[in-house]
Parts: C-alpha cells; sequence; structure tokens
C-alpha cells in the first residue's frame, strides 16, 4: 500500500491562501450586501429633499380658481410641507392609473387623490395620511313646509317606489339596484345618458327643483351643499369606505411622518380652517331675498332687478355710496360704470371689508395676489378706491386676452367669466369650444356651453385643457347675475336721470 506524498510547504500556502481569499471575499461581500440593505434601508426612512406629488384635478382634490391654486386635498398637503419644512412641486395627471405609475416608478413621491384601500390595493401601494369615510348619500330638498312630507325622505325604505335620476353606468346606478334586492321593492330610475352632465349638474337640478332626487359621493354632497343651502344631503344609502392618500413601499419614512401628522392635525386650527372653508363656508349661489323689479323694462332680454342691499341708495337716484369711483374709473376701460357696480355688488354687497371664501377681498372681490401684480397690498384692498381701481387694471388686461371676439356685449361677458374665475378657464373654453363644434366668438351658446364643460373630467381632462378642473355652471350663473344687476342699475339711473328732467 502506497502512502500519499507528503504535501509540501508551498501547497499548504497556497491552499491557505486560497482559503483565506474566499475568507475575506465573502467577509467583504457580506459587508457590502449589509452595508447595502443598511443604505436600501436608510434611504427608505429619508424624507425626500423635495416632494414631488401626483394629484388628478377635481373639485375637491386640486384646482385654479382666480389664478389662486386651490383644493381641500392640496391646503391639506402644504400644511404636510410646512410642517416638515420641505420644498412643493405638483404634477397633475389625467386618470388614476398615471398616477400610480409614477408612485411605483418612484417618479414621485406622493399622491393626493384619495384612492379606495382595498386588499388588492394595500398589496402594492402604502397608504398614509389622513383617512376619510366616503360612501353614496342622497340628494334632495330641505323639507321645509307639510306639503314637502311626502316628497322628503327619510330613510332608505323612503326610497320605495321614488324616481332618482342619476347618471347611466354609474356606481350610484349600481347601489340602487342592490337597494331593491335588500328592500324587496321598486326603485324607479331616470337615467341620463348625455355626456354634458355630471354629478354636480345633477345635484343643481335638485336645488332648482327640476328633479326630487340624485345620488351623489359624501364629500362632493358636503362641497356643493356650501353652494345651495337648500339641498338636504342626511340620508345615507351606501357603506362608506376608506380613502387616503399613497405612496410606495419605498418610501416609508414619508408614510410615517405623514401617518403621525394626520394624527395630530384635526386638532390643529390650520386643519379646522381649511376644513370650513371647503365643506362649511356658504358660497350659496341661491337667491335667498328675491329681488325686486326696476321701475324700467327693457329690450334687452335680461331681466333688470334691484336687491335688498341697493335700496338705501335707490331713492337717492343712486346705486352705492361708492357710484362717484365707478364712474371715475370705468372711463379708463370705457365700460358703463353701472356694471362695475354690479360686479361690485354680486362680489361683496357693497361691502368694502369683506373676505370671501377663496380669500377675495374688499369691494370688487381681488385675490391678494392679483393685488400685488397691480401694486396693491392684502390691506389696501379693502379700500374701496384701490379695490376699483386694481378691478379696472385688471379687467382692461383680461379683455386685452379676448379681442378675438369681435362684438362688445359677447367680450364683455367673456372678460366677466375671465375676472371670475381666471382667464386660462376662458382660454380653455375656448379651445374646447372649437374642439366641439360650438362658436369661439360667441358667449352665448358658444364659449359659455364650452365653460359649462370644464366640471366634468372628461373635458377638463381634454388635451385642450390647460387650467383644469372649473365649476363651470358657477362661473356662467356669475355671468348672467352680473349682467342682469347691471341692465337693472342702467334702467335704474336712466330711470331716474329722465324723472329729474321732467
Amino acid at each position: 500500500m502506497r502512502l500519499p506524498k507528503r504535501i509540501s510547504p508551498t501547497t499548504l500556502f497556497v491552499v491557505a491562501g486560497l482559503l483565506l481569499a474566499l475568507f475575506v471575499g465573502f467577509t467583504l461581500s457580506h459587508r457590502r450586501r449589509t452595508e447595502r440593505i443598511q443604505a436600501e434601508q436608510e434611504a427608505r426612512m429619508r424624507l425626500p429633499d423635495t416632494l414631488r406629488v401626483v394629484t388628478l384635478s377635481g373639485a375637491t382634490t386640486f384646482f385654479v380658481y382666480r389664478d389662486e391654486p386651490m383644493g381641500y386635498q392640496y391646503e391639506l398637503l402644504r400644511l404636510f410641507a410646512e410642517k416638515v419644512r420641505r420644498p412643493l412641486k405638483l404634477y397633475v395627471v389625467h386618470d388614476m392609473t398615471e398616477a400610480k405609475r409614477l408612485i411605483l416608478s418612484g417618479e414621485m413621491n406622493l399622491c393626493i387623490t384619495p384612492y379606495a384601500v382595498t386588499q388588492s390595493s394595500r398589496s402594492e401601494l402604502r397608504f398614509t395620511g389622513p383617512e376619510e369615510l366616503s360612501g353614496l348619500t342622497l340628494v334632495q330638498r330641505r323639507l321645509i313646509n307639510k306639503e314637502d312630507t311626502a316628497r322628503y325622505v327619510r330613510d332608505v325604505t323612503g326610497l320605495l317606489g321614488k324616481t332618482i335620476t342619476l347618471l347611466s353606468g354609474s356606481r350610484e346606478e349600481k347601489r340602487v339596484e342592490r337597494l331593491e334586492q335588500q328592500l324587496g321593492g321598486k326603485i324607479y330610475l331616470r337615467l341620463i345618458t348625455a355626456d354634458t352632465l355630471d354629478s354636480e349638474d345633477l345635484i343643481d337640478q335638485v336645488a332648482s327643483g327640476s328633479i326630487d332626487y340624485t345620488i351623489a359621493d359624501q364629500e362632493l354632497a358636503r362641497l356643493a351643499k356650501t353652494y345651495y343651502p337648500s339641498i338636504d344631503i342626511s340620508v345615507e344609502v351606501g357603506f362608506q369606505q376608506s380613502l387616503r392618500w399613497f405612496t410606495s413601499p419605498d418610501h416609508e419614512g414619508l408614510a410615517l411622518a405623514l401617518d403621525k401628522w394626520a394624527e395630530d392635525i384635526p386638532s390643529q386650527p390650520s386643519f379646522k380652517n381649511i376644513y370650513r372653508k371647503y365643506f362649511e363656508l356658504n358660497k350659496s349661489e341661491e337667491d335667498e331675498v328675491k329681488p325686486t323689479p326696476s321701475p324700467r323694462p327693457l329690450q334687452s332680454g335680461h331681466s333688470p332687478t334691484i336687491g335688498r342691499g341697493e335700496r338705501t341708495y335707490i331713492h337717492e337716484g343712486g346705486l352705492s355710496p361708492f357710484d362717484a369711483i365707478f364712474k371715475k374709473e370705468a372711463q379708463r376701460i370705457n365700460w358703463p360704470w353701472q356694471l362695475l357696480a354690479a360686479i361690485a355688488y354680486q362680489e361683496s354687497n357693497f361691502k368694502p371689508h369683506v373676505i370671501g371664501w377663496s380669500g377675495a377681498r374688499g369691494l370688487m372681490g381681488i385675490m391678494p395676489r392679483t393685488g400685488r401684480i397691480f401694486g396693491a397690498s392684502k390691506d389696501e384692498l379693502l379700500d374701496p378706491n384701490v379695490s376699483v381701481r386694481v378691478a379696472v387694471d385688471c379687467i382692461r388686461a383680461t379683455e386685452k386676452l379676448f379681442t378675438s371676439i369681435p362684438e362688445l356685449e359677447d367680450r364683455i361677458a367673456v372678460t366677466l367669466a375671465a375676472y371670475n374665475a381666471g382667464p386660462a378657464h376662458l382660454q380653455d373654453a375656448i379651445r374646447l369650444a372649437a374642439k366641439y363644434g360650438y362658436s369661439t366668438t360667441k358667449w352665448s351658446g358658444g364659449i359659455e356651453e364650452a365653460l359649462r364643460l370644464k366640471s366634468e373630467a372628461k373635458y377638463y381632462n381634454d388635451p385642450v385643457c390647460r387650467a383644469g378642473y372649473l365649476r363651470g355652471k358657477g362661473v356662467t350663473r356669475y355671468v348672467d347675475q352680473v349682467l342682469s344687476r347691471y341692465h337693472g342699475y342702467l334702467a335704474h339711473t336712466q330711470y331716474s336721470i329722465h324723472k329729474q328732467g321732467d
């Protein structure tokens, strides 16, 4: 039997070297892997240097009004950004699919359009921030007198035998179908298929008495009630669902910071002010006090009216304590001074120190940002002379944007709409009008109709729209009310002059 040869020292040295190299390599690899995992964990827990936030435009998320960025979710986001001392960059997309893609790819840090928390969505998204419980609610007119008792619905059983107007194919329609099965009775549906109507339009129709009932998302209904105090939204018809902001699992630190902030914020005055601004402050467009007719009929087709706030001065042949200011400033834009007076009443009821829900200030309802552009501070905007001066500067600059509209009456209407909503929305409306076959130079039946479309996602997400969501029907109502009041003022002042000459 042959014994193995003795291993030489050189071989042993080589083998030992190889083993040492393997050990060192393994150790280094382990250390690198550990360091990488640690770095990734630290990155997950680190707040981004800049908050890159994505959202969809909408009534309660984000929109631009009077050239000011607004929206309940957006203003909450600003509170958080201030809390963590991070700059904010907001990106608006057209659908939730794109928002989710941007979050999961890491291009965006956070989405503030509330999204339904479900088992499947939890598997890919990290939900965070304020929680909202939102379901569906019945929208009907308030019970005011005994004659309304038969119409008024007190709970879901009262819907049996009633006719509800809904959008065809909506989740509200599906909910009513399930209610019928649960209640064992018939609920009649009037389904609207027109693509120019949305839930806001149906709520408007309930408020006006055109229809008796519709069903809407609770958050939208709460917002709508600030515009229409006459509606009742107390009857829930759907189960509440949890909705929250979301980020990716890679931003755990951001999510934890948001969760902690969301726990603390409900008790903060800043949060309460924001909630009150959007869901409690009266933004009513309804005429609670019916105006009285002016003494002289018109040939224009407008119904001239004089409201309660003007009557103090009517008997003196004037319109307000500010008539002299209106007459002076109107000369700079060659508009009738009565039209400036009509704007002032619409904005402030001739109250020079009023501050509106949107932040518009003073006699002419000027936003602070607009005031700064035209050389006036927030406090100066409460001075009637400054307010009217800035308003005329703004009107003059705005009217120049619409010189392609040949008729003065149409151009004034478009300018009034831009004064109320911001020029960008009217430029959107003109592009929509061109795309969908409306007149681009006429207000009535043209730009007005296109502007109304901007409350519906299909249209404000259209590529030709750059300013996003707008409550267009509110703007068109503003124009109608200002022009109607103007014609009433004009008739009154002409009548007064004629009477003085007798």
